[in-house]
């Protein structure tokens, strides 16, 4: 019967109803919002590199390198000379490396310039390898393998030929267009930033770059894609390397060896520890959008409290023929109460609905600019507490105008007012 009196009365102020389970859905879908990306991204970024031991650039900060180097965000501020990587590769203890060029692109998307090693002992996720789900490994200087979301956007295939372009913006006046690259292989989903990226040899990277100086063609010299190949394409610098030991216990002593190197300045950083040091830094930024969401949602609740109190005295006389039929002030204080929950309910369900579907359609446009992959399923326990709290508060706020009800007499209700 409360149950029944309730939807009711709730139906009977449907448009005021509305709005306000609007208003509670619009800021419930902003604070799961915000939780929802915050987790979404640390397990994006977690989960790009596993079973890499150290990540080693030129000496800059040790956020940056882990930017540059793993998720292809901003530039490097140095490269490290093929000397400095080669005897650093036959340290003893090192187990594997994988040199990465960078500096070049295709249509907006990052090419690394790397070895055969990449292939074999990257690791991402929970150490999981890189898999082809077409063709091969390049084998050739101007093979090219791409990341799933490049083919897939790009709508590539083997045996296509494709240009790459100087530098890293989305168009380019200086394009390597002598030298076309073949795609040979197109990798399996990662959901790491290797979707967004093109993979050529390093011998690749030298032979586009073999007439070029400081970013631009050298004038009067022109050498074509043929007569590179006669050349020594041996790099002369690479912009940073992941590196694998035997033994992880020798991290630490290789580590210090590394940032003492006198060759050059270097630098070697642990990806767990960089990528900690990441979330530190935006911490702050991530309680600010945590304390707006609160404010968001606590301006609905108190808006919806608001309402509900502006319409007492509109319902005085529901509540006295109500109390005249027998109901009990009780009775009366579990109506409101019971009217409260099922306004921010309708709100909360609304309002993770909503974003729900928003995740669903902004996905592949947040994949494609950002590199990073959200979860469509936020139904997790986090989002249950979230809903719980927004009811659960709005239940203690319901206690206002309930307690205003329950102090109302019930020949005040049936007193007619000239």
């Amino acid at each position: 019967m409360l149950l029944r009196i309730a939807l009711s009365s709730l139906l009977n102020r449907k448009t005021t109803v509305l709005l306000t389970a609007f208003s509670i859905a619009i800021s419930v879908s902003i604070v799961l919002a915000v939780e929802h990306i915050r987790h979404e991204m640390k397990n994006s970024f977690t989960h790009t590199l596993s079973g890499t031991d150290l990540v080693v650039g030129a000496r800059a900060g040790r956020i940056n390198l882990l930017l540059y180097s793993v998720f292809r965000i901003g530039n490097a501020t140095n490269n490290i000379s093929w000397q400095s990587y080669q005897k650093i590769a036959r340290q003893k203890g090192v187990k594997w490396t994988i040199p990465i060029s960078l500096g070049d692109s295709h249509r907006g998307y990052r090419v690394v310039g790397t070895n055969q090693d990449y292939f074999t002992f990257y690791g991402f996720g929970q150490k999981q390898s890189l898999e082809l789900s077409q063709g091969t490994v390049f084998k050739e200087v101007y093979d090219v393998v791409l990341g799933a979301e490049v083919a897939k956007k790009l709508q590539y295939e083997l045996g296509q030929k494709i240009i790459l372009s100087h530098g890293i913006g989305s168009t380019s006046l200086n394009d390597h267009d002598d030298k076309p690259f073949t795609v040979v292989g197109i990798l399996k989903r990662t959901g790491t930033p290797v979707d967004h990226s093109l993979h050529v040899p390093l011998e690749g990277i030298e032979a586009i770059h073999i007439d070029w100086r400081n970013g631009a063609p050298i004038k009067g010299l022109s050498i074509d894609a043929q007569t590179a190949l006669t050349k020594n394409l041996q790099p002369k610098s690479i912009t940073a390397f992941l590196l694998g030991l035997d033994n992880r216990i020798l991290t630490f002593r290789l580590q210090r060896q590394i940032n003492q190197y006198r060759g050059e300045p270097l630098q070697a950083i642990l990806p767990g520890i960089a990528l900690s040091e990441l979330w530190q830094s935006m911490n702050m930024v991530e309680k600010t959008l945590a304390f707006i969401a609160a404010l968001v949602v606590s301006a609905a609740l108190l808006g919806m409290t608001t309402m509900i109190l502006a319409t007492l005295k509109q319902r005085q006389r529901e509540f006295a023929v109500l109390r005249a039929t027998g109901a009990s002030a009780w009775f009366i204080v579990a109506l409101i109460e019971l009217e409260t929950i099922t306004i921010a309910a309708i709100g909360t369900v609304v309002g993770i609905s909503f974003l729900w579907g928003s995740i669903l359609i902004a996905q592949p446009w947040i994949s494609e600019y950002y590199g990073v992959y959200l979860n469509h399923n936020i139904l997790t326990p986090n989002t249950g507490l979230y809903a719980f709290a927004v009811i659960g508060i709005s239940a203690i706020l319901a206690i206002i105008p309930a307690t205003l009800v329950y102090k109302q007499s019930l020949a005040q209700g049936l007193t007619v007012k000239e």
